[in-house]
């Protein structure tokens, strides 16, 4: 196998590869960091016959390359089997520097918006699971239906959400519109910021991988960034100084639109996140 894939990133790049070393990460594929002949590094995810995800990977790279100064790999090649990219520095970590940096980065990718509304132009992955995005006119009930309700149904099917605990939810979203109001806009996310798709170096964010984008209220991407303490004050901060945070997110919304990653990890893993999805769910009293 790994004849076939020197000999595939040697065809599509001129350069016979000298070592291939396994990275960790990737629910689409395996990763591995290819070192070329000349010295180049670059990375190279193999994905399982069939699957569409690599090339919808790189295709949401792409977008995020042409509709945004979010920096994020350059894509090489993307097919089904082997998406192909360059290889962003690495090597430290999300302290105060960084978090502000990073705070001006998502900051002006939220700036970017479109008229069709709540979704996208075709449905996405999150965690290598399908994620529809139909456009909606009303971000409520986007969040509602494509979110909310399609994982939590999907994390159901698959036994790893109760039925009680899907009713609960199910009762929940009927009122959903007691807290989710309309954002001024539809804002372009990542869709994935977590600590493993944020990289820095040198007191700098050097890239953010792995996108599940679509268009949505910023404040879904904001509060997932604080369910694995990816970020802190010093991101919020900042951000809030660019673009201004509405009242009520940290107190009451933060939890509700960290529900969708919370239903994501269910269906990927049950577990300790039922009970996670169970107390948010009481929180708001159901």
């Amino acid at each position: 196998m790994q004849d076939q894939l020197n000999a595939r990133i040697e065809t599509l790049t001129g350069e016979r590869p000298t070592r291939l070393s396994e990275l960790s990460g990737g629910c689409v594929g395996e990763v591995y960091r290819v070192t070329l002949a000349s010295g180049r590094d670059l990375v190279a995810k193999v994905g399982p016959a069939g699957s569409s995800g690599l090339t919808l990977e790189g295709f949401m790279l792409e977008y995020l390359s042409t509709h945004s100064q979010l920096p994020v790999p350059q894509v090489i090649h993307a097919d089904d089997q082997l998406l192909l990219m360059t290889m962003l520095e690495v090597g430290g970590g999300l302290g105060t520097v960084v978090q502000r940096d990073a705070a001006r980065h998502v900051s002006a990718l939220h700036a970017n918006t479109c008229e069709n509304g709540y979704g996208f132009a075709c449905d996405t992955v999150i965690g290598g699971l399908h994620q529809p995005n139909p456009w909606t006119p009303h971000w409520c009930d986007f969040f509602r239906d494509q979110r909310l309700m399609y994982m939590g149904r999907e994390a159901a099917r698959v036994g790893r959400l109760p039925v009680e605990v899907m009713n609960r939810l199910s009762s929940f979203c009927e009122v959903l519109e007691r807290w989710i109001s309309e954002p001024k806009r539809p804002s372009l996310i990542h869709g994935d910021m977590w600590t493993g798709n944020v990289l820095s170096a040198h007191e700098r964010i050097s890239g953010f991988i792995d996108p599940a984008i679509y268009y949505a209220d910023p404040e879904i991407e904001l509060a997932f960034t604080t369910l694995f303490a990816t970020f802190g004050d010093a991101f919020f901060s900042r951000y809030h100084e660019l673009s201004p945070i509405r009242p009520g997110f940290f107190e009451e919304r933060r939890d509700i639109y960290n529900l969708y990653p919370l239903l994501v990890h269910v269906r990927l893993f049950g577990g300790s996140y039922v009970a996670s999805v169970d107390r948010t769910l009481r929180k708001f009293g159901y």
